[in-house]
């Protein structure tokens, strides 16, 4: 570890603002989708957005594939058991979908309909190598809002919801 590690205080990164979102995306008829709280608004013309997602994650292996992906911005009255669906299990030994109310949008990925204020989805336009991530970033094709309920917070996330950052998350932060 160099000495400008050692003197790194990784918690001021949680003063960071973030929400809570699910990524999604499909291929060759496989729906998968995971938490996220890496998602930004990159531009407005054209409307583009960008996604940070782990390189171990089946989410990123879609998205790599089928070059799209959709967010949906998960409202604050979410259960955390929802959230665990997308955030602690793999798509690759479950189906995250089953049971799940959603719809198929214009460019294959599902969309989530219930815990959703709204829902966007997008073709990558630009992949940028992040070592452990890649950011995923691309201009809408799509956007529907479904409700007024306020969107949850990473702060809130943890605070209130007593949630875990996940490993492969671009925010973890190793214990010491």
């Amino acid at each position: 570890m160099t000495s400008s590690q050692q003197s790194l205080d990784r918690t001021a990164f949680r003063t960071m603002g973030y929400g809570l979102y699910i990524v999604t995306s499909a291929f060759d008829g496989k729906l998968n989708g995971q938490i996220a709280n890496t998602v930004f608004q990159v531009t407005s013309q054209p409307p583009q957005i960008a996604t940070s997602l782990s390189k171990n994650n089946l989410t990123h292996e879609i998205i790599s594939k089928s070059n799209v992906f959709a967010v949906c911005v998960l409202a604050r009255d979410t259960p955390f058991t929802f959230i665990g669906t997308y955030g602690f299990r793999s798509g690759r030994i479950m189906d995250k979908f089953e049971g799940i109310a959603h719809t198929i949008g214009i460019t294959g990925c599902p969309l989530i309909t219930e815990h959703v204020v709204a829902a966007m989805e997008a073709r990558v336009v630009q992949t940028v190598d992040c070592g452990t991530h890649t950011l995923f970033i691309g201009e809408i094709v799509g956007a529907e809002r479904f409700s007024d309920a306020e969107p949850m917070s990473y702060d809130f996330y943890h605070q209130n919801l007593k949630g875990k950052t996940p490993v492969d998350s671009p925010t973890h932060i190793p214990e010491n």
